[in-house]
């Protein structure tokens, strides 16, 4: 057999008896193939947007002009809880997922993820809890007590329906996913590396991921049991968090929500800086600028973000002392930030820079999140935070870091590695325009914001009377929403053009630098033919372009010298036997069976018992099946 020597590993194979992808929907209902679980976290998560996307233009309309009566104060509780909600754990975070999934075990030189059932169960187990979760919108009502469910807001003498029941299952339901999948991603990259693939050699998405997965192990176990907690308070009458009964305190679910709840921001903008670190190298033609410093940086927000959670709680009393240590550990977390900042920015300083798609995405990425970043350093400052808590500045913050910062960086890495997930890219005169359709529209959406909350105006209001000075500013954001609506139709559009087309591309369109792009297109079930070896931190570009090569890797010991580099090949010979898992059923009726748990804490406690012999069925078939 051929012995590769730099490109794309599996194209030299020709024995009929490797691994071979199935179809068909039983296939796809049994996968434990990493990628194919990415492309449902994918769609399904893109479904998702649809819902929170349309919620949320339905609130613009409604605050479009004052004293609307397009819907209810009831009404828009639900639609701005939901909204929260769903964008936050139905879109954001499986997206995320969908490139961990996708990215990592290629970027590593891995055949698979370390554990694919578990990898299976945790996305049924996100698909049926997100459904669930909807189900509240038929059965009287959805939650409605804002995406952070405060008590009292929360208890069942204000928020009387199942929507809250519902909240704090399926979040619970949706968190368990989380926190199978972080368990497995930490295993799979500490040991399932390629040889020579060290820790200063790791794709910085591949680290951002790594960080990522720590916070969803450490920071989701305390938002469940406040869950269950509250779950408590609303259906069996404990007092946990009931100001009015001894020993009861609601501010104490201030705190178990937000110790989750800030390290949850990073959750869902690491992955993206992870995204855009690897970009644009890519597309600045250069190494990415301080290696080093963009990795440590990365772990200095991860330990960082479980110090700085009451920042959230600046106006309900802490004390002074609180107050400012609280904010000091809110200045000194923006240090590693703007170390990102910077070495995204000298990356791009003097480089050759091909403007793509994927490149302007993470640009705008850059750029918004640092103005997302400095007006959340403003709220460092208490009597300043105290001016704007609960007004439109901080939803204009808010978004600025999780649309400007997330949805940016997510849509670069979708646009960049689109074309290695489906074989072809998407289309770079369309993606130009939803580019600046995205810029234009979300900026005209949430920059006014930062005028009208500055100016007063409440967040969670449903109407607003005509003689406070918020129209102008209410109508400017409701046409950027509109805007916002435009550019997701036209990628919507991208998207099922893309997919309607037969076209096979280019394995490596964009001259990547990762091990991802020396595969073939469609990526073989088994990813490579043979393992790579790793010699750098580049390693695909470095062994096409061995005559550009320096030595620019972080472990070499010897980052400044400019002597060309002989790379060894990065594939030997082709693997003559290739194992892959089989598929498997039981990871989707163990979901059933934790969903028919749910619902039988919300409704029937016997048919929780089913759910639990369900489950408990399920775990025996699947350890008996074969590996």
């Amino acid at each position: 057999m051929a012995v590769l020597t730099g490109t794309h590993a599996g194209a030299a194979h020709a024995d009929h008896s490797l691994p071979t992808e199935e179809y068909g929907l039983w296939a796809w209902i049994t996968t434990v193939d990493h990628k194919r679980i990415a492309k449902l976290y994918l769609f399904t998560a893109l479904f998702f947007s649809l819902v929170g996307g349309g919620l949320a233009v339905a609130m613009r309309t409604q605050l479009a002009v004052p004293d609307n009566d397009l819907m209810d104060g009831g009404t828009f509780n639900q639609f701005f809880t939901m909204h929260g909600l769903i964008m936050i754990f139905l879109v954001i975070m499986p997206i995320n997922a969908a490139f961990f999934n996708f990215v990592i075990p290629l970027q590593i030189g891995a055949r698979d993820v370390a554990f694919p059932r578990l990898n299976a169960l945790s996305y049924w187990i996100f698909l049926f809890g997100g459904l669930m979760f909807n189900v509240s919108w038929f059965t009287g009502g959805a939650a409605d007590a804002g995406w952070f469910a405060y008590p009292p807001l929360s208890d069942d003498q204000y928020s009387a329906s199942n929507g809250m029941n519902y909240y704090l299952v399926g979040l619970g339901i949706l968190g368990t996913s989380s926190i199978m999948a972080g368990v497995n991603f930490i295993v799979t990259i500490l040991n399932m590396r390629a040889p020579g693939m060290t820790f200063t050699r790791l794709p910085i998405f591949t680290w951002m991921s790594l960080v990522t997965q720590f916070l969803l192990v450490f920071a989701l176990p305390p938002l469940t049991v406040a869950f269950i907690l509250l779950l408590f308070d609303r259906t069996v009458g404990t007092t946990f968090f009931q100001a009015t009964e001894p020993g009861g305190d609601p501010i104490l679910w201030q705190h178990m929500f937000w110790f989750f709840g800030h390290p949850e921001v990073y959750i869902l903008i690491l992955p993206a800086m992870g995204m855009i670190s690897d970009v644009i190298p890519v597309f600045a033609r250069k190494p990415i600028f301080g290696y080093t410093a963009i990795v440590f940086s990365g772990i200095s927000i991860g330990f960082l973000g479980f110090t700085v959670w009451a920042h959230h709680m600046f106006a309900v009393g802490m004390g002074p002392i609180a107050n400012s240590v609280f904010a000091a550990l809110t200045m000194l977390i923006a240090i590693p930030t703007g170390v990102k900042v910077l070495n995204w920015s000298a990356t791009l300083w003097k480089a050759s820079i091909q403007i793509t798609t994927p490149m302007l995405f993470a640009v705008g990425f850059v750029a918004m999140f640092t103005i997302g970043g400095l007006s959340g350093m403003m709220h460092a400052t208490v009597p300043v935070d105290q001016q704007h808590t609960d007004t439109y500045f901080i939803v204009a913050h808010f978004h600025y870091v999780l649309f400007g910062g997330s949805v940016m960086g997510i849509l670069a890495g979708i646009y960049y590695w689109w074309p290695k997930m489906f074989s072809r890219p998407l289309s770079e005169r369309l993606g130009k325009w939803h580019f600046w359709l995205t810029m234009i529209g979300f900026n005209v959406t949430f920059g006014p914001m930062h005028i009208s909350g500055n100016d007063g105006m409440p967040r969670r209001v449903y109407t607003y009377p005509a003689d406070f000075g918020w129209e102008f500013w209410n109508m400017l954001s409701t046409i950027g929403a509109y805007l916002t609506l435009v550019s997701a139709v036209l990628f919507a559009y991208m998207i099922v053009k893309n997919l309607m087309s037969k076209e096979v591309g280019d394995p490596d369109p964009w001259d990547g630098h990762t091990l991802e792009w020396s595969i073939p297109t469609p990526v073989p079930v088994y990813n490579f033919a043979a393992l790579p070896r790793v010699f750098s931190n580049r390693p695909y570009w470095d062994s096409k372009h061995p005559e550009a090569t320096e030595i620019h890797d972080a472990g070499s010991g010897n980052g400044h010298s400019t002597a060309p580099l002989e790379m060894p090949p990065l594939y030997g010979p082709p693997d003559e036997h290739i194992h892959m898992p089989p598929p498997s059923y039981w990871p989707i009726i163990l979901a059933g069976g934790l969903t028919l748990f749910g619902f039988g804490i919300i409704y029937f406690l016997p048919l929780a018992a089913v759910g639990v012999l369900v489950m408990i069925g399920s775990i025996f078939a699947w350890a008996k099946e074969p590996v």
